[in-house]
């Protein structure tokens, strides 16, 4: 198969009941994608499918065939600069012990990608699939508010 991290083409061969995840953690070494639940349900292995964030514990590798896969490693620009949502997540002290803020981050850029300032409502909303144990998420919508703020940008 061959699929595309991160702007880097890569030709695997993907074992038939491989996910997305243990390709990208353990084959491709990018393990910013975190490995937690192993269902679907808190967000921390959150990967961007060609533009849509996916669980990536819940994607075979074999359905990534051909597709753009953007994972935490991808978001900086090419000179190391952080990401906007990344550094509002920073700066907002929202990444407390960090374990699911990869999700999160890929989530929020998503989001602003098609909500330039989303409310708290869609925020929550987009977000319900992301567990965070430590922030209490007041933190993350800070984060997010930031990042959607005319000031943060590039």
């Amino acid at each position: 198969m061959k699929v595309t991290v991160n702007g880097t083409a890569h030709d695997v061969d993907a074992d038939a009941a491989e996910t997305l995840l243990h390709l990208l953690r353990e084959r491709l070494g990018l393990t910013g994608t975190k490995n937690a639940c192993e269902q679907g349900e808190c967000g921390s292995c959150v990967v961007l499918l060609d533009g849509t964030p996916v669980c990536s514990c819940l994607v075979l590798a074999g359905q990534a065939d051909g597709c753009e896969v953007t994972t935490i490693e991808g978001v900086a620009g090419p000179d190391g600069q952080l990401h906007p949502v990344q550094q509002a997540f920073i700066d907002a002290g929202a990444i407390q012990c960090g374990f699911c803020t990869p999700g999160l981050v890929l989530t929020v850029v998503d989001l602003l990608g098609h909500t330039a300032a989303p409310t708290d409502d869609e925020v929550r909303e987009a977000l319900a699939g992301n567990l965070c144990r430590c922030t209490g998420y007041q933190q993350v919508l800070d984060a997010v508010r930031l990042a959607a703020s005319p000031t943060s940008g590039p």
